[in-house]
């Protein structure tokens, strides 16, 4: 659709806007990933843990 297509073409106007939307979705990426990885690593790390609720966790993560 031509709002899509205006968005998009809106996030490209100045190299600074695109810079800060990059780090900006780079951050909550990498934020994302960490707190998967806090909880791969707290079930890995805590054998009382792994019931059947945090079994499921870990593979959704």
């Amino acid at each position: 659709s031509s709002v899509t297509q205006f968005l998009l073409l809106t996030f490209t106007d100045t190299r600074e806007l695109q810079l800060l939307h990059f780090w900006l979705f780079l951050g909550i990426y990498l934020a994302a990933l960490l707190a998967n990885g806090l909880i791969i690593t707290a079930i890995a790390c805590d054998h009382r843990l792994p019931t059947p609720m945090y079994f499921f966790l870990l593979n959704l993560s």
